[in-house]
């Protein structure tokens, strides 16, 4: 499917990711400008400006990566003997590693429109929860039937697919309730806000829907151009979206910031996979 995935990206689909993804991450060390106008939008950037910062993306992504992983293993703890095992197995998975994507996306969407990224933190551990959540299932012998990721053993080859398929339930509704009991400073409605674009992105609708299909459609010669971003749209781009407007809306976005934010994260979801 990659082969084909690239001709999804058309090339003005690729212009558009040009001027997004630099402008995006720049605006949120203030270099960019935002147009005069009681109506312009945070969001809108210069692209002369843009072309011409100098921003060092790897450092930022380091950055974010180092500051993700701090708050992810502060973020998950046994609580009593019981619970040792179910846990051990849920941050075996959640500590594997990783580039950690979506909570830098989702930091630096709340710095972008001047947010402070210790509100976002909570949204930022619950994406890469759900996004492990999402690794541990897929690695399962029901599905892709993995032994490795990351160069470790998969959840289920260390723990047994039992485990590893609670620790995978226990993994999404741990998610949704670090959002609700450690958000801080920021309006009620914007919290629930959050939690509904979070639920949207693993359901029928989001990453549930995109690997259901995947799977239907796995071995399938007439699989379509519109089946394919659907499934990629869904399965991997959803999440991203998630992560953006997420971010977004911790910071106050407007709803034309929030579309804006959906349009460039679709882009970038469909551009990765």
């Amino acid at each position: 499917t990659r082969s084909l995935s690239s001709s999804l990206i058309r090339s003005s689909d690729m212009e558009v990711l040009r001027l997004l993804v630099l402008p995006a991450l720049c605006a949120a060390y203030g270099t960019a400008r935002a147009p005069s106008g009681r109506h312009a939008s945070r969001l809108a950037v210069d692209p002369a400006m843009a072309a011409t910062t100098a921003f060092d993306l790897k450092a930022y992504m380091e950055e974010k990566r180092v500051y993700t992983e701090e708050a992810l293993d502060a973020s998950l703890r046994s609580t009593c003997s019981q619970t040792d095992l179910i846990v051990e197995s849920m941050r075996y998975s959640l500590l594997a590693g990783g580039k950690r994507v979506r909570p830098m996306l989702c930091l630096a969407a709340t710095e972008m429109l001047g947010g402070d990224i210790s509100v976002a933190t909570p949204t930022a551990v619950s994406l890469e929860m759900i996004h492990t959540m999402s690794l541990i299932h897929d690695d399962l012998p029901a599905m892709d039937n993995d032994d490795f990721r990351r160069g470790k053993p998969t959840n289920h080859v260390l723990y047994g697919d039992d485990v590893a398929i609670l620790a995978g339930d226990a993994m999404l509704s741990t998610a949704f309730e670090y959002v609700a009991a450690n958000t801080k400073g920021v309006a009620a409605e914007r919290v629930v806000q959050v939690l509904r674009m979070l639920g949207e992105s693993v359901g029928p609708m989001g990453l549930a829907g995109g690997q259901v299909m995947d799977l239907k459609c796995e071995g399938q010669p007439d699989v379509g151009i519109d089946t394919l971003q659907w499934i990629h749209t869904y399965k991997t781009a959803a999440l991203l979206k998630a992560a953006v407007c997420c971010g977004a809306a911790l910071a106050g976005a407007s709803d034309e910031d929030l579309a804006r934010c959906e349009t460039y994260a679709n882009k970038i979801g469909l551009a990765f996979q």
